[in-house]
């Protein structure tokens, strides 16, 4: 079955059944509760119920992979690769087991191993759900339908090792999973430089390994979505945006297109209407099947034609009205005759977008607007510190439509001096059922936003077994492919910019070393951290993978060396001072206001060629450099 409309499914029954209450933590919809992961490889997400099995499985230097008739192509890949990458010599597709390890996936090769090794089948299972079993010199995959297949081969890609060689011994295991709520990605709608088409393609790679299935194209400075909706896109372009769709096919992503026409929109212009609904035609025809219409950030008092102010009058209610008059035909002369070929619903961002209050605007919404039409949210407040069930319920009811969030994190276009490091957090444990979906805003930085969004992915498949913390660590675990010595260096660097709005407590490490220090008197840890920041940009520089994360970083790079530098000599200037070595001390301390220029003086460049100075730890490295030259200071003063 087409991955498409698998989705709108899920969809369509996550919207009829959002529950009148948050089961306990405990509860599932699909039983399997109370299961913990066994030992061995932590799979991101974490699925919804693991079961440690007896024995162990072999890679042999063979292995055969069985496909069922409809098994997916892209799965079948993943575990191909992942199987070579695992030890394997070769891998050959037959129809039939080898003589040494067989995958099954899909078909009925794979229920019976499934059944075989005790592991419940796909039966009752929501869309994109999977169950995975390996034991037996067996290992067994299948899907729902076809992208749970492809996210059981991707957590089995997890469950593998990296061997050069055949002989590595996996631990038998039994999984069954399916995802928390429908909708999981990513909105790309910040201010700022857009992504670039190699960046882009990246992104949709890492939401395919992540269990994300949509991205939204809505970049705020590409001309064809705003200032120039109107205008068709160059062949070019429109090229670009076709390969983008394919990769996110082939990812099992959707690809949403944002369109938004508020900036110059005559709501009840047929002209209009027929210049919105071309545009999207010619995006259908390079295969996009979900459309958006944000009418966010535009003037709801001041209408863009004396034809619409005759037709609706004045006010919230009355942009309320013009807006649900020109989606509802968007949705029901362009998309209803697109629904069998696959027609998502319409998602549109209303221009209160960012509360649960009642208002003439969102009252014409409720009453007027098409009742299948998703309604894009961000929480109470444009940046919402925390996001809880009561808020969605909230938003549902005064909106009276299915709610996708558009959580702005770890988006920076509102401070573009800093990078947002830290984990998705302050979202409440059952909200993902009381959604349509969620998606995140990312950096203008996109391989960066990559710690934050791994996260996100986490929280929106399986918030029940999120863990801020622990998934921010098996973020920085994945991204410094595997070096122990990387890993450490991205924790250091990641906890400098790791304070946001959701994550109010900036460098929570180097600032608990720091409180060691003045608590007693012990230097020993904060000298150790202080080395990190320091050590991580070259140690990051030399081993880390992701070279575009480098490129992101590249002035927040050097801003840290620089200062981990100056609060290292901070720190010594301190010891000396302390230990009565007064000749090291002003050494030191003469050495400090030419390290702390250096420190601030590195910058973003942004699109328009401002430069910005940026910021590292903010609040806590330099405080504690102007405490110590305090502390220096006022004892020379003292003496």
């Amino acid at each position: 079955m087409h991955r498409t409309r698998t989705a709108a499914a899920a969809l369509a029954l996550a919207l009829a059944v959002i529950p009148l209450t948050v089961p306990p933590a405990g509860a599932t919809g699909s039983g399997d509760a109370g299961e913990g992961p066994p030992a061995g490889p932590a799979i991101s997400p974490a699925p919804q119920s693991v079961r440690a099995l007896d024995g162990r499985v072999t890679i042999t230097p063979t292995v055969t992979v069985v496909a069922g008739p409809r098994a997916d192509g892209p799965a079948l890949e993943v575990v191909e690769r992942s199987l070579l990458r695992a030890g394997a010599d070769r891998v050959v597709r037959d129809a039939k087991a080898g003589r040494g390890l067989t995958v099954y996936v899909d078909g009925a090769g794979a229920a019976r191993t499934l059944a075989d090794l005790g592991a419940r089948g796909t039966g009752g299972l929501p869309a994109e759900g999977y169950a995975l079993a390996v034991g037996g010199g067996r290992i067994a995959l299948a899907g729902a339908d076809a992208t749970g297949t492809y996210y059981a081969a991707q957590s089995l890609r997890q469950l593998l090792p990296h061997r050069d060689r055949p002989g590595a011994r996996i631990r038998a295991t039994a999984i069954r999973d399916w995802p928390a709520t429908p909708l999981r990605g990513v909105i790309e709608g910040f201010y700022g430089t857009p992504w670039s088409h190699t960046a882009r393609l990246d992104q949709l790679d890492f939401y395919g390994a992540h269990k994300m299935n949509t991205y939204v194209y809505s970049p705020k400075d590409d001309p064809y979505l705003r200032e120039k909706w109107r205008s068709p896109y160059p062949a070019d372009r429109l090229a670009q945006l076709k390969e983008l769709v394919d990769r996110a096919r082939a990812r099992h992503v959707e690809f949403s297109y944002a369109l938004s026409p508020g900036l110059s929109v005559c709501y009840s212009s047929d002209a209009d209407l027929k210049a919105l609904t071309g545009k999207f035609q010619a995006l259908w025809d390079i295969g996009v099947r979900t459309f958006a219409v944000p009418l966010d950030d535009i003037s709801y008092t001041d209408w863009n034609c004396a034809a619409d102010k005759q037709r609706f009058g004045s006010g919230g209610g009355a942009a309320g009205a013009a807006q649900a008059h020109l989606l509802n035909r968007v949705n029901r002369e362009f998309l209803a005759g697109h629904r069998a070929e696959g027609a998502q619903p319409l998602q549109m961002v209303p221009t209160e977008y960012y509360d649960v209050r009642a208002t003439p605007y969102k009252a014409a919404l409720k009453a007027r607007l098409d009742p299948d039409v998703l309604v894009e949210w961000t929480g109470v407040g444009v940046i919402a510190p925390v996001m809880t069930v009561a808020q969605a319920d909230a938003a549902r009811q005064v909106f009276g439509h299915p709610i996708l969030t558009w959580d702005n994190y770890p988006v920076n276009d509102y401070v573009t001096n800093r990078l947002l490091l830290g984990p998705f957090s302050g979202r409440e444990r059952g909200l993902p059922a009381r959604l349509a979906g969620i998606t995140a805003n990312p950096m203008i930085q996109p391989a960066a936003s990559k710690i934050a969004l791994f996260t996100v992915a986490d929280y929106a498949w399986n918030d029940r077994a999120y863990d801020a913390r622990a998934s921010w660590t098996a973020a920085l675990k994945e991204l410094s492919g595997g070096s122990p010595r990387t890993e450490r260096a991205l924790r250091a660097f990641a906890d400098a910019h790791y304070g946001s709005a959701l994550n109010p407590q900036q460098s929570p490490e180097l600032a608990a070393a720091i409180r060691d220090f003045r608590d007693t008197g012990s230097a020993a840890r904060l000298t150790a951290a202080l080395r990190a920041l320091q050590d991580a940009p070259g140690v990051l520089r030399a081993g880390l993978p992701d070279r575009g994360f480098l490129d992101d970083s590249a002035p927040w790079l050097d801003a840290t060396a620089a200062w981990g530098r100056a609060a290292g000599t901070a720190l010594r200037m301190l010891q000396a001072s302390r230990a009565g070595d007064e000749a090291t001390a002003q050494r030191l301390r003469d050495r400090l206001p030419a390290l702390v220029e250096t420190a601030k003086s590195y910058v973003y460049v942004d699109m328009n060629g401002k430069r910005v100075p940026v910021l590292v730890a903010n609040g806590v490295v330099d405080t504690f450099v102007t405490d110590a030259i305090a502390e220096h200071d006022g004892k020379r003063g003292r003496s």
